[in-house]
């Protein structure tokens, strides 16, 4: 008498397939034999509760022994992730993890993978509590709530050191310690992921670094070079942190961008273009959507979102508008950088100017819908999604290359792309959006269906699985 077991795993359960044949010698499995058609065989299935034999007299219930012993050996293993498809590498099932120091658009990102069923766990700063107001129901969430409320009693109090480095190093950490084995991809934000890396390695998945800017030697280059032309000091990313995120461009599996321009910076920078993903980012169609008559305004109003400092281009806005001759308003929506106030008050303009300051999100959509143009002239950005909500609501926008404008803006059609810190050309662009009702009109209707023909939330989750499929294959 012989006997065998074969096992069978599929989606990280397990079955098995027991052959007894009586009066025969060889071990025969998963094949038809002349001894099974005679009846001279029984064939046994064995589940996780025990063992159930089927032959000529009937289905009987037995020797619990052997198949309780195989249970007990698998299951912890099974559950650790030996037999998942992490290991297994079936490729017919993908599961994801996004691991977010705060919030950015992760959850954006985990909730179109969870609506997928392809969604592991969202590890945050952010407290479960609030952060369930942004995701599904059920969704797994691991939250490091201490780290972010450190994080925001520096911002709003200025208490302690800058706590940038210690954040990240923590929620690093956390994130190495919380990770989900039944994943088969890790999408860490940049900076706050070096230590999950080899971790996640080790269980057999990938790593994705999402970078939601243009490389960071790029970025601080740029920057200080802008503080050094103002005379302003630079309170950029700490030298650790720019070590941080080398180290994690370098170990990462996939660095994903949000614009070719961003792309282009990671390539000058020694990064493998392969290596890199560029996926635009998506805008809520049904919040962001114009106004019948919009553009009736008699005082034409320019509206920037945004960090009011240098980064955003605040100062070569100020200047070109006080050169418009024209009658307009611009208005400023956004925190005011930490040290631009001095030279803010120092360049505005004696009318027109509207400082907002901080805005509550909820009344970005009708501040938009009330205005006629919107620019955001960047010296360095991502891809910057007030830029998606000015054109979803119909306007025309005025920005530059360095914000990803020629992912999505063909010069002269949805709106104008000038050169990064020169005034000259930006005031030309929005005296002519000024002037001409029916230009602003027709490239703001653009500028509606441009963003509607592939730039939601949905094509952007679409996009980047693609992709993590890809990379998992």
């Amino acid at each position: 008498m012989a006997a065998g077991i074969g096992i069978i795993c599929v989606d990280g359960w397990i079955g098995g397939v027991f052959i007894h044949v009586r009066d025969h010698q060889s071990l025969l499995l998963g094949s038809e034999t002349n001894q099974m058609a005679a009846n001279r065989t029984r064939l046994s299935i064995w589940w996780p509760v025990g063992v159930f034999r089927f032959g000529r007299n009937g289905c009987d219930r037995a020797c619990y022994s052997l198949g309780f012993r195989l249970v007990c050996f698998l299951w912890p293993r099974l559950c650790r992730g030996i037999l998942h498809p992490a290991n297994c590498r079936k490729g017919s099932r993908v599961k994801v993890s996004v691991s977010v120091h705060g919030r950015w658009h992760a959850f954006e990102l985990a909730t179109g993978l969870f609506e997928r069923g392809k969604f592991g766990q969202l590890t945050t700063t952010y407290p479960g509590f609030i952060a369930r107001r942004f995701v599904p129901v059920g969704m797994k969430i691991k939250s490091a709530v201490l780290l972010e409320l450190r994080r925001r009693l520096y911002d709003h109090l200025k208490l302690g050191i800058r706590p940038d480095l210690a954040v990240a190093r923590a929620f690093g950490r956390f994130a190495a310690h919380c990770l989900d084995d039944e994943s088969d991809l890790l999408v860490g934000w940049s900076s706050a992921t070096l230590e999950a890396i080899e971790p996640a390695r080790s269980r057999g998945q990938k790593i994705v670094i999402e970078r939601g800017s243009s490389h960071i030697v790029h970025q601080t280059d740029a920057m200080q070079q802008a503080c050094d032309k103002y005379g302003l000091k630079f309170n950029g990313a700490e030298p650790g942190i720019v070590e941080r995120e080398i180290k994690e461009y370098v170990l990462a599996d996939a660095i994903a961008v949000p614009t070719l321009f961003a792309a282009e910076t990671f390539a000058n920078n020694g990064i493998d273009a392969s290596k890199l993903i560029v996926n635009s980012y998506g805008v809520d169609m049904k919040r962001f959507y114009p106004l019948e008559n919009s553009h009736d305004t008699k005082v034409p109003k320019i509206v920037f979102v945004g960090g009011v400092g240098i980064r955003k281009g605040v100062p070569q806005l100020l200047t070109a508008f006080g050169c418009l001759e024209r009658e307009a308003e611009l208005h400023l929506i956004g925190p005011i950088e930490a040290g631009f106030d001095r030279l803010l008050n120092k360049m505005l303009p004696s009318s027109g100017v509207s400082i907002h300051g901080s805005v509550a999100s909820e009344k970005i959509p009708d501040i938009l819908r009330s205005a006629d143009i919107f620019c955001l002239p960047s010296l360095e950005e991502g891809f910057p999604l007030s830029m998606l909500q000015a054109m979803a609501s119909g306007l025309p926008v005025v920005t530059t290359k360095e914000a990803g404008a020629e992912d999505i803006i063909a010069e002269g059609k949805e709106g104008m792309i000038v050169p990064a810190g020169d005034e000259e050309p930006l005031a030309g662009a929005l005296a002519h959006l000024i002037d001409n009702i029916d230009v602003r009109r027709n490239m703001g209707l653009a500028a509606r269906n441009r963003v509607a023909s592939g730039y939601s939330w949905d094509n952007y989750v679409d996009r980047a699985l693609a992709e993590y499929e890809k990379l998992l294959a």
